[in-house]
């Protein structure tokens, strides 16, 4: 059967029986091959079923009817699967993660702004997480700052009002510079931090960040945390 040569859309032939068979399945390409967005590219075991038009990237190792079909998208259609082979530049949003996954060549990697003939990439991301304020003077974060990230900056927002005894507002920062990313912010619903790095900044060691109390102490509250950051990724090995 003839495809066109970039989404391998199957092409009508003269005197073909059953047209709407091939059209049929070239729309079922095209709807999935525009705006792009697959439900995982992590999941190595294919469903049973699943609805019309849900995609996958097949992952490393996948097994079942993925079998052979790494880095290819698996597209559940009328009972079936449907596989599109990405070229180099394609971009797909990934549900699960959250994130943007781009295709090199060779391997689809999340998050990339660039990426390089040989593997190279930035990638850049928005790390955010939710923190429930504990009593105390400072809370430090569960969730760090990745070792060897590169940080614009970072952004808050208070979604449930910090309260505590003489609290009138929190400083945002690291250990070593508690007001990296403001200070005397708000503690009401909704005030918001919004802390630039000044120069984008590298942390080599996994970092929590630094929540304090300014005139008195926490003592309940939740704040929704953004790390604004880049990362770089080697060339592929050889």
């Amino acid at each position: 059967m003839s495809r066109t040569a970039q989404l391998a859309l199957p092409l009508v032939l003269p005197a073909q029986a059953q047209k709407h068979v091939t059209v049929n399945e070239a729309l079922v390409r095209l709807d999935a091959a525009a705006q792009l967005r697959v439900l995982s590219s992590t999941e190595t075991s294919p469903p049973a079923t699943a609805v019309d038009g849900a995609g996958y990237v097949v992952p490393a190792g996948a097994t079942g009817a993925w079998t052979g079909k790494a880095g290819q998208i698996a597209v559940w259609s009328n009972g079936g699967w449907i596989y599109l082979s990405p070229k180099a530049g394609w971009q797909a949003w990934d549900e699960a993660a959250g994130g943007s996954q781009m295709f090199d060549g060779v391997r689809w990697v999340a998050n990339a702004l660039a990426v390089s003939l040989g593997g190279a990439a930035l990638t850049w991301r928005v790390v955010e997480f939710d923190h429930v304020l504990v009593p105390g003077s400072t809370n430090s974060t569960s969730v760090a700052i990745s070792a060897q990230a590169q940080v614009l900056g970072v952004t808050g927002r208070v979604i449930a009002a910090l309260t505590g005894p003489g609290l009138s507002g929190w400083r945002l920062g690291v250990s070593g510079s508690a007001d990296r990313y403001g200070s005397g912010l708000g503690t009401a619903l909704n005030s918001y931090a919004l802390g630039l790095s000044g120069a984008p900044l590298t942390y080599y060691a996994p970092t929590p960040l630094l929540l304090s109390a300014e005139g008195g102490s926490f003592a309940g509250g939740k704040v929704r945390l953004a790390v604004h950051l880049a990362e770089l990724v080697p060339p592929r090995e050889v």
